[in-house]
C-alpha cells in the first residue's frame, strides 16, 4: 500500500486544520456549494461538538476530515499530514491508523459477537495476529462490557451496542474518535452514558473527540461548539461549563433509587 511521501508531513500544533476548504458537487446542470472556504482547527486532546440545520455543510465537513471525502479547494491537515491529495489506499490508510469512527446506528455485524465486531479493524493492519483478541477484551473492558464479550448485536441493548461500537473505535490506538450522531438512537440516560464515556476518554486518557450531533443539550458536553450554516462556520465558541455527564448519572441514581423507595 502506498505511503504519504514525506513532503506531505506539515508540523502542527493542531491535531485537525483546513485551510479555505471548499466542496462542491455537480448536480446534474447544477452546482452544489457544500462548504465554502472553511478555515478552522482543532487542537490535540480537545472535546469538540459540531452542529448546523440539514444542508448547513456539517456532514460534508465531517466526511472530508474523516477522509472518507477530498476537498474539491483547500488543504486539510490531520496530525500533520496533507490528507487532501491523498489517494484512495492511502485515505484508507489514514483512516485505520488515526481515526476511529461511532455511527449513529452502531454498524455492528449481526451474526459476530461483541469480542469479534470489535477486532475487525486489526484485521486491516499488519499488527501481531495473536494479541488481537487481547486488545479486543481490553477496549470491551474500557468500555464497561468485560461481561459481554460473547454476546451478540441481538443480545445487546442499544446503548451496549454503542459501547461495543465504541470500544471498536479504540482498537487501532486512533489520534482522533469522529462520532455521527452518536446517541440519535438511544434514549434519555443511555445518552448520559455514551456521552460519558467519551467525557472520560478525553479527559482522562487525553484523546481528541468530534461529534456531529443535533441535539443541543448533547453538544453541551463538549468544551467547544462549531455551528455550520450555508457551507460557512456561523459560530465557533468554547462552552463555558460543559455538562459532567458522570456527575449527571450519579444524580440520576440517586432519583431512581428515592422513586423505588417512594413506591416502596
Amino acid at each position: 500500500m502506498a505511503k504519504p511521501s514525506s513532503t506531505s508531513v506539515h508540523q502542527d500544533s493542531y491535531l485537525i486544520r483546513t485551510d479555505h476548504l471548499s466542496r462542491t458537487y455537480v448536480m446534474g446542470d447544477q452546482q452544489v456549494h457544500a462548504l465554502r472556504g472553511v478555515s478552522n482547527h482543532i487542537d490535540r486532546g480537545t472535546f469538540v461538538a459540531i452542529m448546523g440545520p440539514s444542508g448547513s455543510g456539517k456532514s460534508t465537513f465531517m466526511n472530508i476530515i474523516g477522509c472518507l471525502d477530498k476537498p474539491t479547494t483547500g488543504k486539510y491537515f490531520l496530525d500533520g499530514i496533507d490528507v487532501s491529495s491523498l489517494q484512495r489506499d492511502e485515505l484508507a490508510e489514514i483512516r485505520n491508523k488515526k481515526i476511529g469512527f461511532v455511527f449513529q446506528q452502531f454498524n455492528l455485524l449481526a451474526r459476530t459477537s461483541a469480542l469479534e465486531n470489535v477486532e475487525l479493524p486489526l484485521l486491516y493492519t499488519n499488527d501481531d495476529k495473536k494479541e488481537f483478541k487481547n486488545r479486543a477484551k481490553a477496549a470491551l473492558e474500557s468500555v464497561g462490557l468485560a461481561n459481554r464479550m460473547d454476546n451478540h448485536p441481538s443480545q445487546l441493548s442499544g446503548g451496549q451496542q454503542q459501547r461495543v461500537a465504541i470500544a471498536r473505535s479504540l482498537i487501532c490506538n486512533p489520534k482522533l474518535i469522529l462520532a455521527d450522531e452518536p446517541t440519535g438512537a438511544l434514549d434519555s440516560k443511555t445518552s448520559v452514558e455514551i456521552m460519558a464515556i467519551f467525557q472520560k476518554l478525553n479527559r482522562e486518557k487525553g484523546m481528541t473527540v468530534v461529534i456531529v450531533t443535533h441535539e443541543p443539550d448533547i453538544a453541551h458536553y463538549a468544551d467547544r461548539i462549531i455551528v455550520f450554516k450555508d457551507g460557512h462556520v456561523l459560530t465557533d465558541e468554547a462552552v463555558a461549563e460543559p455538562r459532567n455527564a458522570a456527575r449527571e448519572l450519579e444524580n440520576w441514581t440517586e432519583v431512581e433509587f428515592e422513586e423505588e423507595e417512594s413506591v416502596a
